[in-house]
C-alpha cells in the first residue's frame, strides 16, 4: 500500500465569541492509519469533526487528498416515514443500485431489435464492470456481515426507522456508514449504544478496514485494541503519540519526566547565574570596584536573554477520599435466590441466584436487553421481582451512583449543596470537597453548569461522607471523559466496602471488578476474576468445543476409547501438530514478504509495478497477522491444558 496523507490539519484554531476552544492544532492522517482523538470534555474534539465536514468555520488550514471519500455520522438524518431499517441500510449501495437499474434498462432495450445492439452491449459491459468493481454481487454478504456484527436482527430490520430510539438510530447509521466503506471514516464515540459483543466485532472490523479512520472515544480498551496513533487535544494544541492507548500513557509519562529534568537543569543554570550576579555585586561594593558591577550587569543581560522553561505540570492529581470510619457489614452483603422478572410475555431472567460477600466487587455483564439494569433496580427495590427472595446482610448502608447524576436543586453552588445537606461549616465542606479535587473557586460553580464527570465526583464525595459501605453503580462511566473515569476508578479502588455495578467499559471493569457475573440464557454465570480472566475463560470454553466435536464424530465407532479422547496429552499432541503446520505457513509468508521487499527495491522507479507489489505485500501481511493470531490462540489453549 502506497502511504499518502489523506487529511492534513495545520495551525487550526477555533473560538466561540471570546471563548477559545483550541489553537495551533496540527496533525495528519496517512493511508491505513487508525487515529484516536482524545482529550478532556470541552477541548473541542467534536468541534474538529464538524470542521472537517465543513459544518463549522475556523482559522488555519485543512486539506484532503484529492478525491478522497468521507464518511461521518454527524446527526441522525430524517428519512421518509415508511422507510424500514433494512431500506435505510441498503441506501449505502445507492450507486450500485443505480447502475443495476441502468443494466436492467439496457437488458429490456436489447429485446427490441430496432436498437443498436453493439452500442448497447458495449455500454452494458462497462456498467457490468463498474457494478462488479463496486461489489454489486457481494451486497447480501456485506449486509449480513454488518447486521450480524452489530446485532441488527431481522425483526429490527423490518421496523420503521422513524420508530427507533435515538441510540438504535445511531447504531443503524453506524452500520450504513460501515457498508459505504469510505476511504476516510470519521467516528464520534462509535462504541456508544453498542453492547460488548458488538463493540468487539467493531474492533475487529476496523482493524481490517482498508481505509483510514479518525475516532473520538473515551473507551480506553477500544483505543488500546484498535488505534495505531493517538492525538491528544488540549487548549494549547495537540500532542501526537505513535501507538495505542497503553503506549500513549507510557510515552506521556516519559515526556513529562524528560521535560521536568530539562526544567530542573534550566533552574540550576538560572540559580547559578543569580548567585554569580549577587556575588559580583557584593564584591563590587566591598572593593568599590566598577569592574565587578560591569560583570554583574553583563550577567544580568545574559540572564534576561536566556530561555526560561515553564515548569511542566502533571495534570492528574490523585483524589484523597478515605472510606475509613464506615461501619463494617456482615460477611454476606446481598443474597438473591431464585429471582425471576418478566415484562409482558418476555422473561429477562429466572432462577437467578447471587450471593455477594463483604469487599466483593461484582460486575454484571450481558447483551443489551438481558436485564442488567433491571437487576440493579430490583436490588435497589425500585422494581419488584416476580418471584424469588432478596435478603440484605447486617449493617448495610447503600450508596447509588446512576448513569446520569442529578441533584434536587441545581441552581446552587457545589459548596452550598454540600454545606446545606450536611449542616456543616464552610471550612468542613471545603475540606471534604477538596478530597475530590474541588478546590479554590471551583466550589462556587453552580451545579447546573457541571459536566457529567464533575457531578459524579460531587455525588461520590457525598456518598463517602455518608459512610456508605455498599456501592451500587449503573453504567457510571457513561458521558465521562477519560480523566473523570480515572478519578472514579481511583475513588472506587480506595473504597473498602462492597461494590455491585453494571458497565460496558472494559477498562473500568478490568480495574474495579474482582468477580464477573454474566446474564446469559436467563441465568447468572460467575467468573472469579477480572475482565481479562473472564475473556480467557470464554476462550477456553470456545476451544473446548473442538475436542468435543471430534468426540461426537467418532462416537459411532465401537472400538473407540472415549477416555483416550479426553486425555489432555493426546489433545496437546494434536494441537502441537497444528502449531507446527501454522509455523511452516508463517515462515513461508514471511519469506514471501521479504522477496516482495527485494522486488520493490528493483522496481523503485516503476510506480505502477510498485503499487501492484505493495498491494500483494499488504495481503501477505494481513495473512501473516491472522496466522499469528491463530498460533497465539492454540498456544494459549495448550497452556490451559497443562
Amino acid at each position: 500500500m502506497i502511504t499518502m496523507i489523506e487529511l492534513g490539519i495545520n495551525n487550526l484554531s477555533k473560538s466561540f465569541g471570546a471563548n477559545k476552544i483550541f489553537e495551533n492544532v496540527g496533525f495528519d492522517i496517512k493511508t491505513g492509519e487508525i487515529v484516536g482523538l482524545i482529550g478532556r470534555n470541552g477541548t473541542g474534539k467534536t468541534t474538529i469533526m464538524k470542521i472537517l465536514m465543513g459544518h463549522e468555520d475556523y482559522e488555519g488550514e485543512v486539506f484532503y487528498r484529492k478525491g478522497v471519500t468521507l464518511g461521518y455520522l454527524d446527526q441522525i438524518p430524517v428519512f421518509e416515514e415508511d422507510y424500514s431499517v433494512k431500506e435505510v441500510l441498503y441506501l449505502a449501495f445507492k450507486d450500485v443500485y443505480d447502475i443495476k437499474k441502468k443494466m436492467m434498462k439496457i437488458e429490456h432495450s436489447l429485446t427490441d431489435g430496432d436498437n443498436d445492439i453493439d452500442r448497447l452491449m458495449k455500454e452494458y459491459g462497462q456498467l457490468q464492470e463498474r457494478f462488479e468493481l463496486l461489489g454489486g454481487y457481494d451486497i447480501d454478504e456485506k449486509m449480513s456481515k454488518v447486521t450480524i456484527g452489530l446485532q441488527i436482527s431481522d425483526s429490527i430490520q423490518k421496523m420503521k426507522f422513524a420508530n427507533l430510539s435515538g441510540g438504535e438510530k445511531s447504531k443503524i447509521m453506524l452500520g450504513k456508514i460501515l457498508l459505504e466503506k469510505p476511504e476516510l471514516l470519521l467516528l464520534d464515540e462509535p462504541s456508544n449504544h453498542l453492547d460488548l459483543k458488538s463493540i468487539e466485532w467493531l474492533e475487529e472490523y476496523l482493524k481490517e478496514y482498508k481505509g483510514s479512520v479518525l475516532i473520538i472515544s473515551h473507551d480506553r480498551y477500544f483505543l488500546d485494541r484498535v488505534v495505531n496513533k493517538i492525538v491528544e487535544l488540549d487548549y494549547n494544541g495537540a500532542s501526537i503519540y505513535h501507538g495505542n492507548y497503553t503506549y500513549y500513557l507510557m510515552e506521556k509519562e516519559r515526556r513529562f519526566i524528560e521535560a521536568y529534568n530539562r526544567y530542573k537543569e534550566n533552574q540550576k543554570k538560572i540559580s547559578k547565574m543569580e548567585e554569580q550576579i549577587k556575588r559580583y555585586r557584593i564584591w563590587g561594593k566591598m572593593r568599590d570596584s566598577d569592574k565587578m558591577y560591569v560583570r554583574a550587569k553583563e550577567l544580568e543581560k545574559r540572564l534576561a536573554k536566556m530561555d526560561k522553561l515553564d515548569k511542566p505540570v502533571l495534570e492528574k492529581t490523585k483524589i484523597k477520599l478515605s472510606s475509613k470510619g464506615f461501619d463494617r457489614t456482615g460477611k454476606e452483603v446481598l443474597i438473591l435466590k431464585n429471582v425471576e422478572k418478566s415484562f409482558e410475555s418476555r422473561t429477562l431472567f429466572s432462577g437467578l441466584d447471587l450471593t455477594l460477600f463483604y469487599q466483593d466487587s461484582l460486575a454484571i455483564l450481558g447483551d443489551n436487553g438481558t436485564g442488567k439494569s433491571t437487576l440493579i433496580k430490583i436490588v435497589m427495590e425500585v422494581l419488584e421481582s416476580d418471584k424469588g427472595s432478596i435478603k440484605y446482610g447486617s449493617n448495610i448502608n447503600i450508596g447509588y451512583l446512576p448513569q446520569e447524576v442529578n441533584f434536587e436543586d441545581e441552581n446552587i453552588s457545589i459548596l452550598e449543596a454540600f454545606q446545606y445537606k450536611y449542616n456543616i461549616t464552610i471550612g468542613e465542606a471545603r475540606t471534604e470537597l477538596a478530597k475530590v479535587l474541588f478546590i479554590k473557586d471551583d466550589v462556587f460553580k453552580k451545579i447546573s453548569i457541571l459536566s457529567g464527570g464533575e457531578k459524579s465526583r460531587l455525588k461520590l464525595c457525598m456518598l463517602m461522607y455518608e459512610k456508605v459501605n455498599f456501592m451500587i453503580l449503573d453504567e457510571p462511566t457513561n458521558h465521562l471523559d477519560i480523566d473523570s473515569r480515572e478519578i472514579l476508578e481511583e475513588t472506587l479502588l480506595e473504597f473498602k466496602g462492597t461494590i455491585l455495578f453494571v458497565s460496558h467499559d472494559r477498562y473500568f471493569i478490568n480495574k474495579i471488578a474482582t468477580k464477573i457475573g454474566e446474564i446469559e440464557n436467563k441465568k447468572l454465570e460467575f467468573y472469579n476474576g477480572d475482565y481479562e480472566y473472564y475473556k480467557n475463560e470464554l476462550l477456553k470454553k470456545a476451544d473446548s468445543i473442538v475436542p468435543k466435536r471430534e468426540q461426537t464424530n467418532r462416537s459411532s465407532n465401537k472400538n473407540y476409547n472415549r477416555k483416550r479422547v479426553d486425555d489432555n496429552e493426546k489433545i496437546i499432541k494434536r494441537k502441537k501438530k497444528q502449531l507446527e503446520a501454522i509455523e511452516m505457513e508463517i515462515e513461508l509468508v514471511e519469506t514471501s514478504i521479504d522477496e516482495l521487499d527485494k522486488e520493490m527495491l528493483i522496481n523503485s522507479t516503476d510506480a505502477g509495478k510498485l503499487n501492484e507489489i505493495s498491494m500483494e505485500q499488504n495481503d501477505k501481511k494481513e495473512a501473516l497477522s491472522k496466522l499469528l493470531e491463530e498460533w497465539e490462540i492454540i498456544s494459549e489453549y495448550i497452556d490451559s491444558l497443562r
